[in-house]
């Protein structure tokens, strides 16, 4: 097979050598700029889109066309194209870390106070102690890893550095994927445009400081190792080392299987599908992933397997629930359906661009046809279960790696085995010139650069369009802090929805009650007359416990912008609650409002 790499080096100038560097310094002093000239404070429905500072875009754009002008150069050092890819990542991912005061999402606040809990518990417990939240102390992994970080580094709290976690997971993905890139090809053009692509189309969110990033890190890490020291070829040559690779990705698999619960099922289904084909036909990784899975389900897991399985064994087969949306999950607003659909035409490009790389590239289908069956191996899971309505994300993601190799196959020449290279130089076809070729040469230069840079830069309104509800200003921690602060154990939180920071703090003594988790004749209840409901709802407190309310900014634009109570309807239950005598203001800033809900008998503080 022919490839620029397989051709003499050619010895380019000095100048030639350093000529990429100019473009990439440029998008990162445009990228600094903007940095320093993007107001965070006031986001509206487009989240971080239209807050941007317009040289944030113009940098993006000339990243991406110093990227693939180096890229497409075989002449040019590996090392430059790394260092777009980094460029790409530091763009990507730390632009968030860089404007945003307090980290992100409400989900990785979560998980900082299940570390919490995990240090102040000191161990493991069960449903009958901290009821649903035991589910993450059958599932430790991450937890307790970041637990031992966490002493390690000497700091208070996860919340230290949580909101660099996207650019950290993703910078774990690097070695393995070029790992499984370089298996199929030695062609640098076609390994750095899949990784650019790979990073592009990884819109879905699952970066950030969760159990998933690192058991996702992991299941393409015993990936690429199964398609490099387990082929055929591998263990045809006897490799020596077999064993300790054993070992290795044992030891991932694991981590994986004590960390998540989806992935072992995603890295099962991909080693089945390598263990069809001709290629890979060594059984020992897939069989120890199904032990290890199993064993892990029948002990720590049982309890919660044992509450979920009906539910789990129902939702087979319904693929409905994949795709419904319905009451709180619905986009609503201009903003928040743009957002949506900017997400929906960038996987569907990626998928399209594949599908082009799969027909339009012979050679590589079948040398990379392990790649191609991991990228399809995923697809069954849609069927398997609904896994809270996100099965549609999490099969996206895993189907990532391949899609993104055959992406970029697609927006690259196309590959000819030496045989027919050689046929084709015989025939004149390979020395044309003229128009045609100065066609051929346009085309295969502008329209790919066009494609790539539309993806790159529709990946920021599909990642970070919906920041509204996912970043919470230092106001709102610090109402929320507040409150937790004061409250005595035993108490009642009772809020909206659970889109705020530090939601989940001190669960081991709080109780906590989301009005719109709640079938929606309660809520609409709730809306026609607020206070009464709420204080009916919150009587059951005894002394000393108190029962709070709490309205803030997250949980508004949630509520607004996925189709659950809009701004009228909030303001009006805020407004009652404000109004009654029932209730008594106790905090209140530019982030939200913190109330009390008064107890009869005894002085009231």
């Amino acid at each position: 097979m022919t490839a620029p790499s397989d051709l003499p080096p050619a010895r380019p100038g000095p100048r030639a050598v350093a000529w990429p560097g100019v473009p990439l310094l440029v998008a990162l002093a445009l990228w600094a700029y903007a940095m320093r000239h993007t107001d965070v404070s006031r986001l509206d429905d487009y989240g971080l889109v239209s807050a941007l500072h317009p040289t944030f875009w113009a940098g993006l754009a000339v990243l991406t066309t110093g990227f693939w002008f180096t890229v497409r150069d075989a002449r040019r050092p590996g090392a430059w194209s790394a260092a777009y890819v980094l460029g790409l990542l530091v763009m990507e991912r730390a632009t968030q870390a860089v404007l945003y005061p307090t980290p992100l999402y409400a989900w990785a606040w979560k998980h900082e106070a299940v570390i919490d809990h995990l240090l102040s518990a000191g161990g493991l417990q069960s449903a009958d102690q901290v009821g649903d939240m035991a589910v993450y102390d059958q599932w430790p992994g991450f937890f307790a890893a970041q637990a031992a970080l966490q002493r390690l580094l000497g700091v208070d709290s996860a919340a230290m550095f949580m909101a660099w976690w996207p650019l950290v997971s993703s910078l774990m993905l690097l070695l393995p994927l070029l790992l499984i890139y370089r298996t199929f090809t030695e062609d640098r053009r076609l390994i750095w445009t899949a990784v650019w692509l790979f990073y592009v189309a990884n819109w879905v969110g699952q970066d950030y400081f969760s159990p998933q990033s690192v058991a996702y890190a992991l299941h393409v890490g015993v990936l690429a190792v199964v398609l490099r020291r387990f082929g055929r070829s591998a263990v045809r040559r006897g490799r020596p080392r077999q064993a300790v690779w054993t070992v290795v990705i044992t030891v991932m698999i694991v981590a994986i299987v004590i960390s998540h619960q989806l992935t072992p099922g995603m890295l099962a289904v991909c080693l089945l599908a390598l263990c069809l084909s001709r290629r890979y036909r060594d059984w020992v990784p897939l069989v120890m992933i199904v032990v290890i899975f199993l064993a892990w389900c029948l002990t720590a897991a049982l309890p919660f397997l044992s509450a979920a399985m009906p539910e789990m064994i129902r939702s087979i087969g319904d693929v409905g629930a994949n795709v419904e949306t319905g009451y709180g999950a619905t986009p609503t607003g201009t903003g928040a359906i743009a957002t949506s659909w900017a997400a929906r035409l960038l996987s569907g490009s990626v998928l399209l661009l594949a599908a082009v790389g799969v027909l339009r590239q012979p050679v590589l289908r079948h040398r990379a046809r392990p790649l191609l069956l991991v990228a399809a191996a995923p697809l069954p899971m849609f069927a398997a279960s609904s896994y809270g309505s996100e099965m549609i994300f999490r099969v996206l993601l895993f189907m990532l790696p391949g899609a993104a190799f055959f992406a970029a196959a697609a927006l690259l020449p196309k590959v000819r085995t030496l045989a027919a290279d050689a046929t084709a130089q015989e025939t004149g076809n390979g020395r044309a010139t003229g128009p045609a070729t100065a066609r051929r040469w346009a085309i295969g230069t502008w329209v790919p650069l066009a494609a790539l840079l539309g993806g790159t830069l529709v990946f920021v309104p599909a990642y970070s369009g919906k920041d509204r509800i996912n970043y919470f200003p230092p106001q709102e921690v610090a109402l929320v802090r507040q409150l937790f602060d004061q409250a005595p154990g035993g108490s009642l939180v009772v809020a909206a929805n659970r889109n705020y920071p530090d939601a989940y703090a001190s669960y081991g003594s709080i109780d906590h009650y989301w009005f719109l988790d709640d079938a929606r004749s309660h809520v609409d209840k709730i809306v026609r007359d607020p206070a009464a409901t709420l204080a009916d709802d919150m009587a059951g407190v005894e002394r000393p416990a108190r029962a709070y309310f709490l309205l803030t900014q997250g949980q508004l634009a949630n509520s607004e912008m996925n189709g659950q109570l809009d701004k009228a309807q909030l303001d009006r239950i805020r407004t009652s609650v404000a109004a009654s005598p029932r209730f008594r203001l106790v905090a209140e800033n530019g982030a939200g409002w913190l109330y009390v809900l008064k107890q009869s008998g005894g002085a009231e503080r």
